[in-house]
């Protein structure tokens, strides 16, 4: 270990790799495609993959086929060891005096009388998945969440259609609007207790560091608005993520959240993100 905690440093040293490894940390336990990637931090494929074959030398990342394309993920085994190497010493093995003890990591606890879980949902545009997703449980468990939604480059308004499709399901639209990411930021901004990113451009981006660490998953899905075809097929996509969304939603909400721990949480909407796909809207 002593050898690799250099040359995995030396690897991280370098900011384009650094930067693809906070990407694939963001997104585990997912594994994300290359070209995905260099979109995202605007890389051209062959830097890239030199890149990538970097911090696989390193023992940092994953690499794996999937038909014709190549996924990559953190190997969080070795990310691990790395990290409990370097901290080891840390407070002279007294973490109770130490800033970088795991002091936030407890599941959210069970509301008291009058509160509810706070929920934000993430979106580059906030204009369709997000707002969907905000209306939707507001709607279905409002009782227990108070539900919010951002983009980090919000559109002006919402999206149209996404709209319509809402009051088609008898949400009320009318408080409905496209938010900025930074309009959650302290101070001011309510403590989360869950953040949920529903793009996978959102998802790929620096999001800030939230207080008190929330529970945070990823719940992307294609965008709606960037489907081609009649006006008929457009719609049907709207109505389709809405579907998706709504099923993830009423299963999160089901989650009996107050008898999970951390870990046992973080796997269930873990795991909701990969499932629950849309039913005829």
């Amino acid at each position: 270990m002593e050898i690799e905690i250099p040359s995995r440093l030396a690897t991280l040293g370098h900011p384009q790799r650094l930067a693809i490894f906070r990407l694939l940390m963001r997104r585990y336990p997912d594994r994300v495609p290359a070209g995905e990637m260099a979109l995202a931090l605007d890389l051209k494929p062959s830097t890239l993959s030199a890149y990538l074959a970097a911090l696989m030398q390193a023992g940092l990342v994953t690499q794996e086929r999937a038909g014709t394309s190549l996924r990559y993920a953190i190997d969080m085994a070795e990310a691990r060891r790395t990290f409990d190497d370097l901290l080891l010493d840390c407070c002279r093995g007294r973490p109770q005096v130490c800033s970088l003890a795991p002091s936030g990591l407890q599941a959210p606890s069970a509301p008291s009388p009058g509160h509810r879980y706070n929920v934000l949902f993430i979106c580059t545009g906030n204009s369709a998945r997000s707002i969907f997703a905000e209306a939707i449980l507001r709607d279905a468990a409002g009782e227990r969440f108070e539900a919010h939604s951002a983009g980090t480059r919000p559109n002006p308004v919402p999206n149209p259609v996404a709209l319509e499709v809402l009051a088609h399901h008898g949400h009320d639209i009318s408080a409905l609007r496209a938010k900025t990411l930074g309009g959650f930021q302290p101070p001011g901004a309510p403590a989360f207790d869950f953040v949920f990113t529903v793009c996978d451009r959102a998802a790929n981006e620096d999001c800030p560091s939230w207080e008190g660490q929330p529970v945070t998953a990823h719940w992307g899905m294609p965008d709606p608005a960037g489907v081609e075809g009649t006006d008929a097929e457009k719609r049907l996509a709207f109505h389709q993520a809405y579907g998706a969304l709504r099923n993830r939603i009423m299963a999160f909400a089901a989650l009996p959240l107050a008898s999970l721990d951390r870990l046992a949480l973080q796997t269930a909407v873990d795991d909701l993100g990969r499932t629950h796909a849309a039913e005829p809207a």
